[in-house]
């Protein structure tokens, strides 16, 4: 079943987060499908968040996209090289959004490989932000889009996890966020590693 735009209308970032392990997320790009099982993400909890691109309600015209109404995709660069694929979530004008930091192929596989310019499928070729968005082929063009679109989807297909396949931590790369940076907004599954 996709997911609709009212899916990620929550108020919830952490708990959407940890729903989202599990689901599928598919992209066709110039016709040819590719997509994967979630199972990493990180939540950023809008204008509270010393970790997120807007706190203290910062707007520019990087991360206007987080104050958007749920349901669209927040593309940035990282390092000038690293596409960053985020689900904007909550209401029109509160910036929470979850990055989607890990997916296990399923779909599309020598797409993939030919994207990447990889060999074989390794457990970790989905594993990290900048990956995702490269196995994927999203760029900083596709800010914006529905994330139900015939471009981007998530789909839920029954997949399981339970409190036990996952492991909670700290985020990752955040440090300049002090001590939010120790806030356990990581969601990692146990079958995406």
């Amino acid at each position: 079943m996709k997911l609709t735009e009212e899916y990620f209308m929550t108020d919830d970032v952490l708990g959407i987060s940890r729903d989202l392990l599990g689901k599928y997320l598919f992209t066709k790009v110039d016709g040819q499908l590719t997509g994967g099982i979630i199972c990493e993400v990180e939540a950023y909890k809008g204008t509270t968040d010393r970790a997120s691109h807007a706190y203290g309600g910062r707007r520019t015209r990087r991360n206007e996209m987080m104050y958007h109404a749920g349901g669209v995709a927040y593309v940035y660069l990282c390092y000038g090289m690293h596409h960053l694929l985020n689900f904007v979530t909550n209401v029109d004008g509160v910036p929470d959004a979850v990055l989607i930091r890990g997916i296990m192929p399923t779909h599309g596989e020598e797409l993939m490989l030919q994207r990447t310019r990889k060999h074989k499928i390794t457990p970790d070729i989905g594993i990290g932000p900048g990956k995702v968005s490269k196995l994927l082929g999203l760029t900083v063009t596709d800010n914006g889009l529905s994330l139900c679109c015939d471009k981007l989807w998530i789909e839920d297909r029954g997949v399981l996890v339970a409190d036990s396949q996952i492991e909670t931590t700290p985020r990752i790369g955040v440090d300049y966020a002090g001590e939010d940076a120790l806030l356990p907004y990581r969601f990692v599954t146990s079958f995406g590693r």
